[in-house]
């Protein structure tokens, strides 16, 4: 979700050597075969999962079970050398396998071992094996290639003042390394990240070694929970890591600029007590650990990246324009998403507003019951905007498409206010008690798994006790929004305020 800062309606397994080896050697040791497999470009061109919002985007024909990728870092402003992965399933059978990638050289391919020729075709890399995959058959791509972090603008890659982080909501983790880029195919991560011994390197997950060679270290970082590629997350930079405990002994981990580490560490410890406080809203966190990344940059957004979620080092800065209680509510806002977005991830795009609606839910009743911000009030004054968002950027389940060349422009208010505002109407339908128990239910039920919004209707139904599709289906398609149950008064301006 990239969530902006400045007001309530947003605008938008197993460990190989180590990176330096694996990232450099290699690479070089590649290039010959590289040169002969590229030499005949396979057959095929660019294919997707037929995701209407985002054409292009995902594969079919296999299932990834997990990546492995290592990174070797050179700066900010240079290619880092890198080898990524696949561990997979053919669902069916492969004579050609495509893979999103864009925005790095491509040096060599290998499946099962075996050099494979490849191709570009628009952002996708095409890949033909010495032999077809028969459907049902393990299948293991390795890609030597580079990974460039300059001319980001789009997303992947973002440039800190001393080092990078990883943005990729909502397509962009394809100019990173090559993947299956589409939250419908989650998989598990492990990450080695090469760079100097000045450096500190962090990424999804737990720590699982960190080794020393001449000038530089390797850090090794593995997820205990599969992961949307739009959710990975790598940071590299003179960091400071600092370490607390949470609910049930979950390790609490923030990555800061290494200046800051006194000066954010006594406001960064309030997440532990936002942890208890949601947990005792929708049940036990998820995932093996949490925190906060703070990125000395700008990227006009913050991000729920899985574990670690980013935020721009301004917020904490500039306390004049965001205040204590705005900050904490953005906190909780990205927390509620490693439940809401993270472990129940959107099956298809159009799904997004089954995230967004949450971490706004949650974001406005942390508000209220800290702030006194009133919930009531603030969804009172979405419902007056409603009708216009609507017809802006289409009802909450049937999003508009993003402008051209403004990917995350489909993050509109519509799926924030506009659709936590179904959330609202839902609880006024069937009451609290009700609405907490479905809560709890549609986490547990699809835990690090994707689910649509039929899934939610269809558990929402079975909550009640009753047929909520009637009820729904207009809050979540319609035109215009419907009347508000038990707010008769409440009413939808003609023009956006």
């Amino acid at each position: 979700m990239p969530h902006t800062a400045g007001g309530h309606a947003p605008k938008p397994r197993g460990a190989r050597a180590p990176a330096r080896r694996t990232a450099r050697t290699l690479l070089a040791a590649a290039v010959m075969a590289a040169l002969v497999a590229a030499a005949t470009p396979p057959a095929g061109g660019q294919r997707d999962i037929g995701d209407p919002l985002f054409p292009g985007l995902g594969n079919p024909g296999y299932d990834v079970a997990a990546y492995d990728i290592a990174f070797d870092y050179h700066g900010n402003d240079r290619p880092l050398d890198a080898v990524t992965t696949i561990d997979a399933r053919a669902t069916e059978r492969l004579a050609t396998l495509n893979l999103d990638f864009s925005h790095g050289t491509v040096r060599s391919v290998d499946v099962g071992g075996s050099p494979a020729r490849f191709a570009s075709a628009g952002e996708d890399l095409v890949v033909t094996p010495a032999r077809p995959v028969e459907r049902g058959e393990h299948l293991r791509v390795t890609v030597r290639h580079t990974s460039d972090p300059r001319g980001g603008a789009g997303g992947g890659w973002v440039r800190t003042r001393d080092g990078l982080a990883m943005a990729n909501q909502a397509d962009v983790a394809h100019h990173v390394f090559p993947c299956n880029d589409h939250p419908s195919d989650k998989a598990f991560f492990t990450f080695h990240i090469t760079a100097p011994k000045a450096l500190t390197a962090v990424a999804n997950g737990l720590p699982a070694g960190r080794t020393s060679r001449g000038a530089d270290t390797t850090w090794t970082y593995v997820s205990a929970h599969p992961i949307a590629t739009e959710l990975t997350q790598v940071s590299i930079g003179r960091s400071a890591v600092l370490h607390r405990t949470g609910t049930h002994g979950l390790p609490v981990r923030d990555v800061v600029p290494a200046a800051d580490r006194d000066r954010f560490g006594k406001r960064l410890a309030r997440t532990v007590k936002q942890l208890a406080w949601l947990e005792g809203k929708v049940g036990r966190y998820p995932f093996e650990t949490y925190g906060l990344l703070i990125a000395d940059a700008s990227t006009g957004f913050e991000l729920e990246t899985q574990t670690l979620s980013l935020f721009e080092r301004r917020l904490f800065t500039e306390t004049a324009a965001y205040p204590v209680w705005y900050v904490d509510s953005l906190m909780v806002h990205e927390l509620a998403h490693q439940w809401f977005g993270d472990s129940v991830s959107p099956r298809r795009w159009s799904d997004v507003w089954l995230n967004e609606s949450h971490a706004t839910w949650y974001e406005a009743l942390y508000a209220q019951e800290t702030a006194k911000k009133p919930l009531t009030e603030r969804m009172r004054a979405a419902y007056a905007r409603s009708d216009a968002w609507r017809a802006a950027g289409g009802p909450p389940a049937a999003p508009k498409a993003s402008a051209p060349g403004k990917k995350i422009s489909i993050f509109r208010p519509v799926v924030y206010d506009g659709s936590a505002l179904v959330l609202y109407a839902l609880r006024q339908e069937i009451g609290a008690p009700a609405f907490a128990r479905l809560e709890r239910a549609w986490v547990a039920l699809h835990r690090d798994s994707t689910a649509s919004t039929a899934d939610f209707t269809a558990l929402a139904s079975q909550v009640a006790g009753r047929d909520l599709g009637g009820f729904l289906h207009p809050w979540l398609y319609g035109q215009k929004t419907p009347p508000m149950p038990g707010h008769p008064d409440w009413k939808a301006a003609r023009k956006p305020a």
